[in-house]
């Protein structure tokens, strides 16, 4: 049995962000702060990748464990309102795949970072920089201004 009113579970559900969530900010500060430079959101590629890297034909989703499915700790699904919870997180997942398959079948790799991989920074970092390789360009000198 759910714990909250509708109407308290209502404003709980309008509150949960769907871009520029706080995982995705992070993921995103640690590839600026190594230099990377991306787009995000992009419309017109399969399941919109939050992070995109147009030239390196790659995307990256980061994904919040419950919302996905994940398969960990956080992906567990609540005890209340199963014949609603199921179906939903099962078409999240399915609509994930397909997404995934289409960005691959038209050329681009993706990667997927959960939402719990973020508490170990440096495995996450490995991770981003296995998957993109070296940022582009030079890296700019500490105080050094661009013209």
């Amino acid at each position: 049995m759910d714990t909250r009113t509708p109407k308290k579970r209502s404003e709980i559900m309008s509150a949960v962000r769907t871009k520029d969530t706080g995982p995705e900010l992070l993921v995103r500060k640690l590839l600026s702060v190594q230099g990377y430079r991306y787009r995000i959101h992009q419309k017109e590629l399969p399941g919109r990748p939050d992070i995109v890297f147009p030239g390196r034909h790659k995307a990256i989703f980061v994904h919040g464990c419950f919302w996905h499915g994940h398969r960990c700790r956080k992906g567990r699904l609540p005890k209340s309102h199963l014949r609603y919870w199921r179906p939903k997180i099962a078409a999240n997942k399915m609509r994930d795949s397909k997404n995934l398959v289409s960005l691959r079948r038209s050329g681009w790799k993706a990667l997927v970072i959960w939402q719990c991989e973020l508490k170990k920074g440096d495995r996450l970092m490995r991770k981003l920089k296995t998957f993109l390789g070296r940022p582009h360009g030079r890296k700019r000198k500490k105080g050094q201004i661009s013209i």
